[in-house]
This record gives C-alpha cells, sequence and structure tokens, in this order.
C-alpha cells in the first residue's frame, strides 16, 4: 500500500513537471507583435547603435512577420529619442541605444524632463568597445607611463573625452590617481583622435570607433580598452584591469528599453528573440568591424549590468563633488 502511495505520488509529481514543461506560452506574448514595430535610436544613421539596431532588426522582422522599422531621433544629449520613445506609449516602440548614454542624466541634470524609472531594461543586444589612445610616437606607451608622465606635468596635458559615462570614468580615473588634465570641449569628439594625432591634445578616450580610422593611419595608439574583456578587434590591447587601473574600467552597454506596462511574458519574449537573432554569429561578425562585440542578455542582466554602471558613477559624483546643472 506504501509502496502504491509512493508511486502515486511519483506520477502526480512526474505529470505536473511535463504539463509545465508543455504548457502553451501565454497569450499575450504568443500574439505579440500585431503590427509594426520601431526602434527608436538616439543617434544619426551610420552610428553604432544605428548600425546595431538595423542588424538586429534585419533578423527580428523575419522571425515576427512584421516589419522592424528604425528611426533616428539624435540631439539633445539623448533626451529627444528619450522623449519620442515615451510619448509613443506604445507596446511596440521601444530605444535602442547604449545605456550610459543617460544613466548620467540624473547626475548631470537638476531637472529631467522624464522619469529614468520609465526606461525598463528589456535585452542587453551588445557592448560598444571603449579606449584610451595617445600619440602613435609619444613617449609613454602604456597607461602606467601616461599617468606617471602627468604626474609629472600636472595641467600641462589635454584631453578629448566622449560627453557623458566616458567623462565620468576619465574623471574617475584622474581623481583616483591624483592627476590635473585639463578636457578640451569638442561639438564634434570624432575631431579629437586627429588633434591628438597632431599633437595638441595629450589623451583621448572614447569608443574604439572613433580612434581607429587615426590608429589605422599610425598616427595614435590605444593604450587600453576599457571593458572588462579584450577587443577582439584589438587583441593585443590590454584591459584597464590588466593594466591596474580598474578605474578606467566601464562597459560600453546597447540594448533595448522598453515600457514598465508591457508584461513579463512579452519582455521575456523579445528578450529570447534577441538571443536567437545572435545565434548565428553573423551580426556579432559585423559589428566586430565598427568596434562592438555582441553581448546579449535578458532583462536582468542588462538591469544588473546597469546598476554597477550607475553605482561607479554615482561613486566618481561624490568622489569630485560634481555639480548637476540648474
Amino acid at each position: 500500500m506504501r509502496c502504491d502511495k509512493i508511486r502515486a505520488t511519483v506520477f502526480a509529481i512526474f505529470g505536473a513537471l511535463l504539463l509545465a514543461a508543455t504548457a502553451p506560452v501565454p497569450a499575450q506574448a504568443q500574439n505579440w507583435p500585431q503590427r509594426p514595430v520601431k526602434f527608436i535610436v538616439p543617434f544619426g544613421p551610420g552610428a553604432g547603435a544605428d548600425i546595431g539596431a538595423r542588424l538586429f532588426a534585419e533578423k527580428l522582422s523575419a522571425k515576427w512577420g512584421q516589419p522592424v522599422v528604425i528611426e533616428n531621433r539624435p540631439g539633445g544629449d539623448s533626451i529627444v529619442a528619450i522623449q519620442a520613445f515615451l510619448a509613443a506609449n506604445d507596446d511596440h516602440t521601444f530605444l535602442f541605444g547604449p545605456s550610459g548614454n543617460f544613466t548620467v542624466h540624473p547626475f548631470v541634470y537638476s531637472k529631467l524632463p522624464y522619469d529614468p524609472k520609465e526606461l525598463i531594461p528589456f535585452a542587453r543586444a551588445s557592448n560598444t568597445i571603449l579606449a584610451m589612445a595617445v600619440k602613435a610616437d609619444a613617449p609613454y606607451k602604456t597607461v602606467k607611463e601616461f599617468t606617471e608622465a602627468a604626474k609629472k606635468e600636472p595641467g600641462k596635458f589635454n584631453s578629448g573625452l566622449v560627453q557623458g559615462i566616458t567623462e565620468f570614468t576619465f574623471w574617475g580615473y584622474e581623481h583616483a590617481e591624483g592627476l590635473k588634465v585639463t578636457q578640451v570641449p569638442y561639438r564634434d569628439i570624432n575631431v579629437a583622435p586627429v588633434d591628438l594625432g597632431e599633437g595638441r591634445i595629450q589623451v583621448v578616450m572614447s569608443s574604439y570607433a572613433i580612434v581607429q580610422p587615426q590608429i589605422q593611419a599610425g598616427r595614435i595608439r590605444a593604450i587600453v580598452v576599457n571593458n572588462k574583456t579584450r577587443a577582439p578587434v584589438a587583441p593585443d590591447v590590454p584591459t584597464a584591469r590588466e593594466a591596474g587601473y580598474p578605474s578606467l574600467e566601464v562597459e560600453g552597454l546597447v540594448g533595448i528599453f522598453g515600457l514598465k506596462t508591457v508584461p513579463n511574458d512579452v519582455k521575456e519574449k523579445i528578450a529570447a528573440d534577441f538571443k536567437a537573432a545572435a545565434a548565428d554569429g553573423s551580426i556579432g561578425d559585423r559589428l566586430k568591424a565598427t568596434g562592438q562585440v555582441i553581448n546579449v542578455g535578458g532583462p536582468k542582466e542588462f538591469a544588473d549590468s546597469i546598476e554597477e554602471q550607475r553605482a561607479k558613477i554615482a561613486a566618481t559624483v561624490k568622489a569630485i563633488d560634481f555639480k548637476p546643472k540648474n
């Protein structure tokens, strides 16, 4: 009798597990998308995030059976794109871009025209490779040598930095090492590598794609990549942590953000479909040439990596006593 009860219990558990495994996808996720999907990109055509958005859009459109439209909304420190995304108030419209562009907003602006909590991470897509570069024939060939040279001549070194998280990362490094490097403001950061090659400034920190043309021309050299892992596009360049300067470590996170009103099952479906789109490696191969690496992750992975980014910025803001703009 006891064996029969145990057997019955085992069969009941097995049956429940089998039923759960074969349960249909929730109706909301099953029926989504029902119309064309839009990715709003906070940059113009040809930018790294724009290229990534278009590569994923092509794959996802085939999978979803609906067009995936890219809408470029550059300007306003990404606020133009964010407002357009929020104004759409639509579960078929998303923001596609680097989190670093707006992770800094609450620290930079005393008042924002949007609530950052409205931007919900759905899926991480890739990482932009970030790098620190110096003039090719500069006497300092490593971060350590650059740091020592800058310490010897405080205030005589000038930098070109991409606005946002790259700036805060470099400022954190300056504070940690006791440096005084004068930042040159650039309307177009693409000019900075040219100035670096001409010796008008001494260091540039930006996406690898921005410095790559001058590196290929032999005028400047990358001395470190800021990401956690080495970059396939520059395998011989050490990471910040390998070089002994963890203060320079930062991930160029790129992904898709949606509204908090979108059901969780739809959010999970979108994340799963991003993973499926990247599975054959073709997107990663094409991103490599643009200084990006594929790094797909689900909602929690993306949210956790953004929180790590945000915490590091907060620590720098406190350390340097940074004051937001009015």
